[in-house]
């Protein structure tokens, strides 16, 4: 049987943290979802930190996602996963700075593939060239990839099911998750976990975010007649 993927929420919109995400998570930490996380700008580090330790007195799998190209900022955003108390670094351009500052501080880390622009995050890129990139991650130990499936504008389906049975690691497909459609995909190649923020917001999966998030869940889990 494979994998079913995990949801990880984000409060975001548009790849920015929502000003209320600690009001929003309130309201949903009894809902189905047990991963949790955001973008490192929209709040300031003392509300971040707040809302995690929230996250994770609430029993939840905390993750950062950060939207960082240079090396400088893609570290730094490492720090601030750590400070925070994540378990999840995902985002950034891999840098072997970022990896072993991630390694020795046992911050899992699921960086970008492929050629990454702008914010929202666009992807470029070929299918191959990204797996022979996630391959070569993995012989560095990072523990999975940030695969912005469908922000790539001419095969985000067919690169999605490539990428997933072709490397033996945890893939979230991160970005622009807004219907069944894609959740189907997702579902049936397999992915360790996908993300939906904007859509959520968007009321893509119903009206109430709680109750989005346990249709989301309940797809998922579903299994085929």
């Amino acid at each position: 049987m494979k994998n079913i993927p995990k949801l990880i929420v984000m409060l975001t919109y548009n790849d920015m943290t929502v000003k209320n995400a600690y009001e929003i998570f309130g309201r949903c930490k009894d809902s189905k979802a047990l991963y949790w996380g955001f973008k490192e700008e929209g709040l300031p580090p003392d509300k971040m930190k707040e809302l995690y330790a929230y996250m994770k007195k609430c029993g939840m799998t905390t993750v950062l996602e950060v939207v960082a190209y240079t090396e400088d900022e893609c570290l730094n955003g490492a720090k601030t996963a750590v400070e925070c108390g994540c378990d999840i670094l995902m985002g950034t351009l891999f840098f072997e700075s970022v990896n072993e500052y991630c390694q020795k501080h046992h911050l899992k880390y699921m960086p970008f593939v492929g050629q990454v622009k702008e914010r929202p995050s666009v992807l470029f890129g070929s299918a191959e060239e990204m797996i022979k990139q996630a391959n070569e991650y993995i012989k560095h130990g990072v523990f999975g990839f940030d695969l912005l499936g469908y922000r790539h504008k001419s095969c985000a389906s067919e690169l999605i099911k490539k990428f997933v049975a072709q490397v033996n690691a945890p893939v979230c497909v991160a970005g622009s998750v807004n219907s069944y459609a894609r959740l189907k995909e997702i579902k049936d190649c397999g992915a360790w976990a996908f993300t939906i923020g904007s859509a959520f917001f968007d009321k893509r999966f119903g009206d109430d975010i709680p109750d989005q998030i346990n249709n989301v869940c309940e797809y998922m889990e579903r299994r085929r007649l």
